[in-house]
C-alpha cells in the first residue's frame, strides 16, 4: 500500500464526515507533489511506517522559511488514547526545529476534542476566524489558530 493509500486509509477511519475536515485523495496528492509539503506516518508503536505495516496516525505539514504549519493529524479511532497523536505532534516539532522552523502553527475548529492535546504540547490560541467552517448540517463554527515556539 503508498504512502497515499496508507494516509488516505487513517483519514477515512478518523475523520466524522460531519465536520467536513477530511480532504479528498487529490487535495493530498495535490499537496504531497509541492516541494515543501510532507507526511509523516507511523505504526500503532509509533514507529516510522513500514512495508507491511499499517499506519496508525499521520500527520500532513507545509514547510515555510521559519516556520511549518501542521496542515492535517489524523490516529484512528481505535488506536486513540495511546499517545500517537502527542507522538506525531513531537515528531512534528522536532522535524521543524531541524530545518530551522523557528514556530509552528496549526489551526482547528472551535469545538475540536483534540484542543487540550494541542495545549499540553505547547500550542496557544494566536487567532480566530468567525464562521469559517462549515459543517454538514449548515452550521458554522469558528476557526482557532495555534502557534508554538520552537
Amino acid at each position: 500500500m503508498s504512502e497515499l493509500d496508507q494516509l488516505m486509509a487513517v483519514m477515512e477511519a478518523a475523520f466524522d464526515p460531519h465536520w467536513r475536515e477530511a480532504w479528498t485523495r487529490q487535495q493530498v496528492a495535490n499537496s504531497l507533489a509541492m516541494p515543501h509539503t510532507y507526511a509523516i506516518l507511523v505504526d500503532d508503536t509509533g514507529e516510522n511506517l513500514a512495508d507491511g505495516k499499517e499506519a496508525a496516525g499521520f500527520v500532513l505539514a507545509r514547510r515555510a522559511p521559519g516556520e511549518e504549519e501542521l496542515l492535517l493529524i489524523g490516529v484512528r479511532p481505535d488506536r486513540r488514547g495511546r499517545g500517537i497523536g502527542r507522538l506525531l505532534i513531537e515528531r512534528f516539532a522536532d522535524l521543524a526545529r531541524t530545518t530551522g522552523a523557528e514556530r509552528i502553527f496549526l489551526e482547528m475548529r472551535a469545538n475540536n476534542p483534540a484542543e487540550s492535546l494541542y495545549r499540553s504540547c505547547g500550542f496557544e490560541p494566536i487567532g480566530r476566524r468567525t464562521n469559517y467552517y462549515r459543517t454538514l448540517d449548515g452550521s458554522f463554527l469558528d476557526a482557532i489558530t495555534f502557534g508554538r515556539k520552537l
